[in-house]
């Protein structure tokens, strides 16, 4: 391998992870531009067994999309409705949220996770009242809920500051922040692709003060587009401060834009050596990010289950139900049972820990 890593021109990154240095901007470019993938997954592997051996972790889940009605307008989004009453636009009533957790009253669920359209005419306790319901329902279910983009919509919309919203949703039962509507950090491609909702700066200090609070998030990542390599390294360089400064970020998840149904459909969706190696990458400068996750809803089912060898240590979870990404022409399932995915990640040679939200193990057997 010292030979292979000589010739792709990576020795001295290799060097420097070896010693514990951090890699820079420059390193990452170079990562994304070496030609050989597989020299950037053995070192982006290497790191991930130091943290985690081979252990693989995933959880039991169900995703939910109260409504699609959304008045921002990003170009790469198939799944939002400008108004109520468009073709596709739906929203749910509190029951019909509630139910489909009272639908799974046999599935030991930990978690349900909660986004949504950014809505112009619901309430402020359409919300409230939605975590309440299901803390009522299932009092120790983890309710991962709302991206930041929506806190500051929330915000905006209800005359409150970004801490207060927070404050009252935690009351209310929010436990985490997942990490939906990061996109691309960089200015550029964020006025081209997401003018009208949250920019960087926001996103951001919303999750540093539900660090502070002591709420646990995730960041994602959009790659895929009109980003550029070097757009996609400063976007986990910004991760990474800011995690350095709160420690409160778990998992980095990479998100494959999809082209289908959407304002960007002429642009080919990322190919299958591009994900590999964005998740590769990705471990290898989010150094202090614990988890790298491969959500399999959006790189595919085989992609998800390779990465696992290019840094990826998470599978996300069972999801039972996706509208983001399959009204964007995924072809993926839109849930796996615990056993599916053990077997995924077993065949992959890897050994399944099922988790809670906060990672830790679950001890009860995979039904």
């Amino acid at each position: 391998m010292l030979s292979r890593l000589i010739a792709a021109g990576l020795a001295d990154i290799a060097e420097k992870l070896e010693r514990g240095e951090r890699l820079d901007l420059a390193d990452g470019r170079r990562l994304f531009d070496s030609p050989d993938l597989l020299a950037v997954g053995w070192l982006a592997n290497r790191e991930r067994e130091k943290r985690h051996g081979g252990r693989t972790f995933y959880n039991y889940n169900i995703r939910l999309e109260a409504t699609n009605v959304c008045v921002a307008s990003c170009l790469f989004c198939s799944f939002a409705r400008l108004k109520p009453g468009d073709p596709g636009a739906y929203t749910m009533s509190l029951d019909q949220a509630w139910d489909k957790l009272r639908q799974r009253a046999r599935q030991p669920l930990t978690e349900v996770h909660i986004v949504n359209g950014l809505h112009p005419d619901l309430p402020f306790d359409y919300y409230t009242e939605l975590l309440r319901g299901f803390k009522r329902i299932r009092p120790d279910i983890h309710l991962k809920a709302f991206t930041a983009v929506e806190i500051a919509f929330f915000a905006d919309l209800y005359g409150m500051s970004d801490e207060r919203v927070l404050r009252e949703l935690m009351a209310a039962g929010l436990d985490s922040l997942p990490g939906g509507g990061a996109e691309i950090f960089a200015d550029r491609v964020r006025r081209k692709i997401a003018h009208d909702k949250c920019g960087t700066e926001r996103y951001l200090e919303i999750h540093r003060t539900a660090h502070r609070l002591g709420v646990r998030s995730n960041v994602t990542m959009l790659y895929g587009h009109i980003e550029t390599a070097e757009e996609r390294v400063d976007h986990m360089l910004r991760a990474r401060a800011l995690q350095d400064e709160t420690r409160g970020f778990q998992a980095f998840i990479p998100l494959a834009f999809h082209p289908d149904n959407n304002q960007m459909r002429k642009l080919p969706a990322p190919s299958a050596a591009d994900t590999l190696r964005v998740h590769a990458v990705a471990r290898l400068v989010c150094d202090n990010v614990p988890h790298v996750k491969a959500f399999w809803i959006a790189t595919g089912v085989e992609v998800a289950q390779t990465s696992l060898w290019f840094g990826v240590d998470d599978l996300d979870g069972t999801v039972q139900e996706e509208k983001i990404y399959h009204m964007a022409g995924a072809r993926t399932p839109e849930a796996m049972t615990p056993r599916e995915i053990e077997r995924l990640i077993t065949t992959a040679g890897r050994e399944p820990v099922e988790r809670d939200t906060l990672y830790n193990v679950v001890a009860h057997a995979a039904m």
